[in-house]
């Protein structure tokens, strides 16, 4: 099946303007894509980009949070999309994935790799299915194993970048934890 659709990417990382947030949270209740209240909060600091059809709808959301996988023992982003209903039998998810990657790197580039790479968790069984390469070319993602989940993961290592050394790791994961209680104790 061919895609009618003529699709805008619009950058959001780091600069999420707060009407657009308001319309993606919107659009995550309307498209029921179990993001609500306080998690769409969250995910709403963690959206990357967005895609507007050609009648300026708003089709699709990638989102990114930094994670580190205890297999891999360091700092990625872990990747998320989301596409609605009357956009899934086109030729959207792909596009988006490469327009996420290229955000991400560029961002990782320009601000010293706070993460190496990006790591996806394929939630989607007909992707499972139907993309069984070890590889993908495409994209450049390659398998790594199975979450505990018992889904596939995949990663993709920004160029340049380089592992994080022990004292780096014992750096990040300190400002993790802080974040973390300050946020806690924020009344």
């Amino acid at each position: 099946m061919s895609d009618q659709h003529a699709y805008q990417y619009i950058n959001d990382w780091k600069q999420l303007d707060p009407a657009m947030g308001e319309t993606i949270r919107a659009f995550w209740l309307r498209e029921q894509a179990n993001v609500e209240g306080e998690r769409a909060t969250q995910r709403l600091n963690e959206v990357v980009a967005h895609v507007l059809d050609e009648n300026g709808q708003l089709a699709a959301v990638s989102t990114a949070s930094p994670k580190i996988l205890p297999r891999l023992g360091q700092p990625m982003y872990y990747y998320r999309c989301f596409v609605g209903k009357k956009w899934r039998s086109g030729k959207l998810v792909r596009p988006l994935l490469r327009y996420t990657q290229k955000t991400l790197e560029d961002y990782a580039r320009a601000n010293g790799y706070p993460c190496i790479g990006v790591l996806l968790e394929l939630e989607n069984e007909g992707f499972a299915d139907t993309l069984r390469w070890a590889y993908w070319p495409g994209t450049g993602f390659s398998y790594i194993g199975v979450s505990p989940r018992g889904l596939e993961l995949r990663v993709w290592y920004f160029r340049g970048a380089k592992l994080k050394t022990p004292a780096e790791m014992q750096a990040l994961l300190r400002s993790q934890r802080q974040a973390a209680q300050a946020v806690a104790e924020t009344p």
